[in-house]
């Protein structure tokens, strides 16, 4: 389970994590000691006690890292600057067992910046996962939501889940199938 990377930690104080692959939201005690097993996307993954959970990135301080602060655009941002930073966004959400970005995975089927008809930015994305029955998919898919949201100038984000086409290791980009071997 351990890599040569993975890293001792200890929470400094009670923290909201998310277990792994189940999903169930629980709170980790001030004290508990564990390993961080992977850091990508701004969230955290720690092996605790045989389980593993993941820390969401504005919380990082519990487990003694620097907090993620949220991404920021120039005011005269265009659509494509927006656009941009929806892409680069979504491309720090990680399926927590796999260290490869659901852009890379081939998650994200696709992703639309459009205005409402007061000008305001909304996107729209449509999206899988890697097994129609993983635990963390309402995660994942919240994650994806929250992490454009973020976005200055983002008016509403909608993410849809969808099983059509089922997703297969060929929709992965080929640094995501080298950096799993499948390459």
């Amino acid at each position: 389970m351990f890599s040569h990377t993975s890293q001792p930690c200890q929470f400094e104080r009670d923290c909201a994590v998310v277990m792994i692959p189940s999903g169930d939201e629980l709170t980790m005690p001030a004290g508990t000691v564990g390993y961080i097993t992977q850091s990508l996307g701004g969230s955290f993954t720690v092996f605790v006690d045989g389980n593993l959970f993941r820390v969401a990135g504005i919380d990082a301080d519990a487990i003694g890292k620097e907090p993620v602060l949220p991404p920021s655009l120039p005011d005269d941002a265009s659509d494509d600057d927006v656009e941009k930073l929806v892409w680069s966004q979504m491309k720090t959400v990680y399926d927590p067992e796999i260290p490869v970005n659901i852009v890379d995975l081939g998650l994200v089927y696709t992703c639309e910046l459009n205005r409402n008809t007061e000008g305001n930015r909304e996107v729209f994305v449509s999206m899988t996962l890697t097994a129609p029955g993983c635990g963390m998919g309402d995660i994942i898919v919240e994650d994806v939501r929250s992490k454009i949201q973020i976005i200055p100038t983002i008016h509403k984000v909608d993410v849809e889940l969808t099983f059509e086409p089922l997703w297969n290791y060929q929709m992965m980009s080929d640094a995501a199938k080298l950096e799993t071997g499948m390459l």
